[in-house]
């Protein structure tokens, strides 16, 4: 499958009119970037500590292999070893910000089969962003140069599911919670029903979230010179493969 990497913002592009966009699958987008099918010998080999520039492609492109081998059970477990431990010790350089769920069956590092150093990763039920996760997310791109931004949802998130069925039955969840159905609602796709519209939630609210980075000046900057890509994908529980979704 083919993501492509967003476009620069333009100036005074309301946020509604972004996510609208998003939602209605006309996110504007540019060159392409593969996820999901690209054979693990074509993969750039990413060291840990990471010492130089990896290009969005790149960093993609590694993750993908990543994730087929989680998928063939042919894992790696790169960068465990005493050495890497140790060269890791003065510092950080991960090529990828991953943005998930808190689901305990989608841990980032076992599905794209990736070691320390290599993911800045944040979670937060359903994706959803604050100003805690949204400050986590820029201090790796701009403190830590990293290329690449990966929104990562998933089949049968239990978030998502709240939210449609408390949408739905037109209840308040309890205390914090109703936080995040309040943030996931905007993507709650009301053309489908029972299970298929939870599904199809899951992947719209990928976009929303990702139009929202995209929407972030600093970030629409670095994307703008094509030192980032913000991406959207989720990871089926059932294959276990990650594919990009728009």
């Amino acid at each position: 499958m083919i993501l492509n990497r967003h476009q620069p913002v333009p100036a005074g592009t309301g946020r509604r009119a972004l996510l609208r966009a998003a939602l209605a699958g006309t996110a504007t987008v540019g060159a392409g970037l593969t996820l999901g099918t690209t054979p693990a010998t074509a993969a750039p080999r990413i060291p840990a500590p990471r010492t130089q520039q990896v290009t969005p492609d790149e960093a993609l492109r590694a993750l993908s292999a990543g994730n087929r081998r989680w998928r063939r059970f042919q894992q790696q477990h790169p960068h465990e070893s005493p050495s890497v431990r140790q060269a890791l010790v003065p510092g950080q350089h991960p090529f990828a910000v991953i943005l998930g769920c808190i689901d305990s069956r989608v841990p980032p590092e076992l599905v794209f089969d990736q070691g320390l150093g290599d993911l800045l990763t944040v979670r937060s039920a359903g994706e959803v962003l604050d100003e805690a996760v949204l400050g986590s997310i820029a201090y790796g791109v701009l403190e830590l140069d990293i290329p690449l931004i990966l929104v990562l949802g998933h089949q049968s998130c239990g978030a998502v599911s709240a939210a449609v069925h408390a949408d739905e039955a037109g209840e308040q969840l309890p205390a914090h919670i109703q936080y995040l159905a309040e943030q996931i609602r905007p993507a709650i796709d009301h053309s489908q029903h029972g299970d298929a519209r939870v599904d199809s939630t899951v992947t719209r609210n990928v976009g929303l979230v990702r139009s929202r980075l995209a929407a972030e000046p600093d970030l629409a900057d670095k994307v703008a010179a094509g030192d980032l890509a913000i991406v959207g994908a989720r990871y089926e529980l059932h294959s276990q493969l990650v594919h990009a979704v728009h």
